[in-house]
């Protein structure tokens, strides 16, 4: 595997009322190509905004973010948008998407506005049909989204996050909003996806989830405190085992 993206002393500072909060210190690792990567740990330690910096949607106070050799700190507000649109997918908890479109719609917007031109509209239906097919939701592609269900809805996400065919997908509590069974098909797409090539960072604070991570990293006081590598998840595998030997972890660093 091929290094990707690499994070090195990452800060992240907010000054609130005058007072300096340090939400992330000198934080240091990598992800390579093809992992699926979990990150964990208690509420206020820095998960999200680090995977906001990470990704590019929020700014770093210092340090580096390389990805795939570009440093986004030193690109500009419009070079940034462009790699996050055509070489990352975003998973969210809450789903956003537009009120006035269709689900079908929904998904290829992004491919519509990317201004690589890659491919073209015909290649970009065909492609969001295909995706909605494989996703089992092309039953719904007509529907408003608030006519389909939670899990229906985040499958229509994960489908507008690989239109551009990106080289990672970051997702933020992606089945946090679903029911248990929703959240099992979810996390089976994901894996399914990560299986094909692209590699995936996901925050979360379910156990069951991030079972099925290759490597998960313990973020504590804004600091990558540990991390557990399982290995890659297989359907044949014993997922009781896997949960066990990450709750097992998990204990010993004080979850």
């Amino acid at each position: 595997m091929s290094e990707m993206l690499k994070v090195k002393n990452l800060c992240k500072t907010y000054i609130i009322n005058k007072r300096q909060n340090n939400v992330l210190r000198n934080v240091n690792f990598e992800i390579e190509q093809g992992e699926m990567v979990a990150i964990m740990g208690p509420s206020g330690s820095g998960k999200t905004t680090l995977l906001y910096t990470v990704s590019g949607m929020d700014t770093i106070t210092a340090g580096n973010v390389d990805f795939f050799g570009k440093e986004l700190s030193e690109l500009s507000d419009g070079d940034v948008s462009n790699v996050r649109l055509n070489e990352m997918g975003f998973v969210f908890q809450q789903m956003y998407m537009l009120k006035n479109l269709t689900i079908y719609d929904n998904i290829i917007l992004p491919a519509y506005q990317s201004k690589e031109g890659k491919y073209t509209r015909k290649e970009i239906n065909d492609y969001a049909v295909e995706l909605m097919h494989k996703l089992a939701i092309s039953e719904v592609a007509d529907n408003d989204i608030n006519e389909v269900s939670g899990g229906q809805l985040q499958r229509a996400c994960i489908c507008r996050s690989l239109i551009n065919r990106p080289r990672i997908i970051f997702a933020d509590e992606p089945t946090g909003a679903l029911n248990q069974q929703s959240s099992k098909e979810v996390m089976k797409i994901l894996n399914q996806i990560n299986e094909e090539g692209t590699s995936v960072m996901l925050v979360t604070h379910d156990k069951k989830v991030a079972a099925k991570c290759e490597r998960i990293l313990y973020i504590e006081d804004g600091n990558i405190r540990d991390e557990i590598n399982l290995g890659k998840y297989t359907e044949s595998e014993d997922r009781r085992e896997r949960e066990k030997k990450l709750s097992n972890w998990l204990m010993e660093l004080g979850w």
